[in-house]
């Protein structure tokens, strides 16, 4: 039994290769050639490497994927993204003294200061006193500033107007007085306000008014009605126009007590508006203005707040709309208006045509949103030029 377990172990195991065999490889003890050990560790070496590099792959296609991230209400804005997450090194950028350090020189074309009684109000200007086609006034709505209408503007002035466009008290970079030091956002104060800055910018004679926005755009045309003889022609750029005008969520949520509080100091709200109105995303250069007051001071936050509470919606968009009847106005009037606007659609416009069809004429702008002075300026240039 032993003898044919012996016998039967050694004919497992190929033949001993002769001196005649053309083979070079040495036999083991074994009877494996070595070059054939050779070959099946390099093959062996050869599939661990394969393995490891899939599982190196695996590893990184994990790390690819979004984790969980505790900011990321924050994070949504695809234009925000870059400013407002935390990187590895907050200290190399990410952080809000980085982002101010970063941005904190930007959006103050043709801008300045000017004090107006105890508040300082900044104003862009373009063109010249000289300019002889008359002055052009434009205002802008919350949660914005006169930012979006640089553009515009510059354009307006090389025709041979005489443009400015105020940052509203409380927004932009003009002043953010603590309610009730001085100013309380109130109607009749921001009517006030806005006469006395008229006075030390020296527009006398019947201006161009351009209007657009809400809340602090609304004003602006509710100032017109009060003061229709200072105004020659007026331009609405997506504005309210009737008392059953949809309120924007942010308008809203403003009016919620605590919830109002907590809403205001979200430093991405404005260019978050500006977003939620338009078929755009921001570029990060201009996102960077929008929210520049809102990252530097919580004062913009509860000045709109302010605003926003102590606004009578309902009674404002009434005289908005009655207003602007042929019963009551006899100026002419542009609309121009973005037909992509998430917020107020075309009939709007239509509405108040209706109510005044000798006074008022609509320039549909295909591809703008909320903000048509933003979104594609050129073509607002092109209306303003028809219509003056």
């Amino acid at each position: 039994m032993a003898s044919s377990l012996l016998s039967l172990g050694a004919s497992s195991f190929p033949s001993t290769p002769t001196s005649n065999s053309n083979s070079n490889s040495k036999p083991t003890k074994l009877g494996i050639p070595r070059r054939r050990r050779r070959r099946d560790f390099l093959a062996l070496s050869s599939t661990s490497s394969s393995s490891e590099r899939a599982a190196e792959e695996e590893d990184q296609n994990k790390d690819d994927k979004p984790r969980f991230n505790p900011f990321g209400f924050v994070t949504d804005n695809p234009s925000s993204r870059t400013a407002i997450q935390l990187p590895e090194s907050p200290a190399e950028d990410g952080n809000v003294g980085q982002m101010l350090y970063r941005i904190e020189d930007k959006g103050r074309e043709y801008g300045s200061y000017v004090r107006s009684g105890k508040l300082r109000w900044f104003v862009r200007e373009t063109g010249s006193a000289n300019s002889r086609r008359g002055t052009i006034l434009f205002l802008h709505g919350a949660p914005t500033q006169s930012f979006s209408y640089r553009e515009v503007m510059s354009q307006m002035s090389s025709s041979g107007y005489h443009c400015f466009a105020p940052d509203w008290i409380g927004f932009g970079f003009s002043d953010k007085p603590q309610p009730g030091y001085g100013f309380n956002y109130t109607e009749d104060e921001f009517h006030s306000a806005l006469e006395k800055l008229l006075e030390v910018l020296n527009i006398t004679s019947p201006f161009i008014l351009v209007v657009q926005g809400f809340l602090v755009g609304s004003y602006g045309l509710t100032w017109a009605l009060k003061n229709s003889e200072k105004v020659s022609k007026l331009v609405i750029l997506n504005s309210p126009m009737t008392v059953s005008s949809p309120l924007p969520g942010l308008f809203k949520k403003l009016r919620i007590p605590l919830f109002g509080e907590f809403t205001c100091q979200n430093a991405i709200e404005a260019e978050r508006f500006i977003e939620g109105g338009s078929p755009y995303v921001l570029k990060n250069e201009k996102a960077d203005v929008y929210r520049l007051p809102y990252l530097s001071s919580g004062a913009p936050g509860f000045a709109l707040l302010e605003a926003a509470k102590k606004a009578n919606f309902g009674d404002i968009l009434g005289r908005i709309s009655s207003g602007f009847s042929s019963s009551s106005w006899d100026k002419p009037i542009l609309l121009v208006w973005g037909l992509s606007d998430k917020y107020l659609p075309l009939s709007e416009a239509e509405a108040l045509q209706k109510g005044n069809p000798d006074a008022v004429q609509i320039n549909q702008i295909e591809g703008a949103g909320h903000m048509p002075q933003e979104d594609w300026p050129e073509k607002v240039v092109e209306a303003l030029r028809k219509f003056l």
